[in-house]
């Protein structure tokens, strides 16, 4: 194979990599704006919970897969205490999303303390046994986790349409977030699912968190370079949108690829140049409905 083909598709297949990555971590935070209009902050220290969870049921129970089922779970039960208890009556207050962002920002602390109190180290976790090695795609090495990182992402975005779309919670929370006194007119416990939802979209939160780790070094800072791409993700391909976050997370993932490959002092800014561009001309994001 010529070398420069070479070279063209082992970027866009680590492009592919990191925007099913980018995806995965956006995912729970265009549900829980998509189905209760709730913008939160914290939605990535939730991420990085989930890395160190994955961590200590590891040493625990020695094996990874155990680790991926608990780890989430363990952070679904803090994010439905964190919404049942500290941010319930947040989600339609007079302040909008100020009055959401601070709380959420308060979470977000919270947990960044929790774990350098409780951890108080850097993380990293080998990647399983099972999926160690790489495959060979016309001729390319590609590594056989990576391929496992897409195959979840796509898992994920498979399970998020079928509960927007197809099911009566989809449909009960998109009417809620429209008109919640009808809603509750119908005996709706209104409350009690958003705190279910908040509960999922932390669950794929710590999903993401225990899939990251073993390709990157995750420490205390590790959650803010993914909360400022991942907003910018939800943020350009449109608040809320599904089909939105999955298009521009892939987008944004070939251009971080090619971008550190052909043009790398610009790489770090072009995700921040393509959010201006589109804000300029679409304030909605490009999938995001107008208000």
């Amino acid at each position: 194979m010529n070398p420069n083909v070479a070279l063209y598709i082992t970027q866009g297949l680590n492009g592919l990599g990191y925007g099913m990555l980018l995806f995965l971590v956006s995912s729970g935070l265009t549900l829980i704006y998509g189905m209760m209009g709730f913008l939160n902050l914290s939605h990535a220290f939730f991420f990085m919970l989930g890395a160190y969870f994955c961590a200590t049921f590891l040493e625990i129970t020695g094996s990874f897969w155990i680790s991926l089922l608990l780890a989430p779970l363990a952070v679904a039960l803090v994010g439905m205490l964190a919404e049942r208890f500290f941010l319930r009556n947040l989600e339609h207050n007079e302040l909008g999303y100020i009055g959401q962002v601070l709380p959420t920002l308060g979470i977000a602390l919270i947990i960044l303390t929790s774990i350098s109190l409780f951890w108080s180290r850097s993380l990293w976790i080998e990647t399983p046994r099972l999926l160690q090695g790489v495959v060979s795609i016309g001729g390319l090495s590609y590594p056989i986790y990576r391929i496992f990182i897409i195959g979840l992402s796509l898992v994920v975005l498979i399970f998020l349409a079928m509960i927007i779309y197809l099911t009566r919670l989809g449909l009960i929370l998109r009417g809620a977030v429209s008109d919640s006194d009808m809603v509750n007119a119908l005996g709706v416990n209104i409350p009690l699912i958003f705190t279910l939802v908040f509960g999922i979209s932390t669950w794929l939160a710590g999903v993401a968190g225990v899939a990251l780790t073993p390709i990157f070094f995750v420490n205390a800072g590790f959650a803010y370079q993914w909360a400022l791409e991942t907003f910018v993700v939800v943020i350009v391909g449109g608040l809320g949108s599904l089909p939105g976050a999955f298009v521009v997370a892939l987008l944004f993932g070939e251009l971080h690829s090619y971008g550190v490959q052909f043009m790398p002092k610009l790489a770090p800014i072009l995700m921040f140049l393509i959010m201006v561009l589109v804000l300029s001309f679409k304030p909605t994001g490009l999938f995001g409905k107008r208000g």
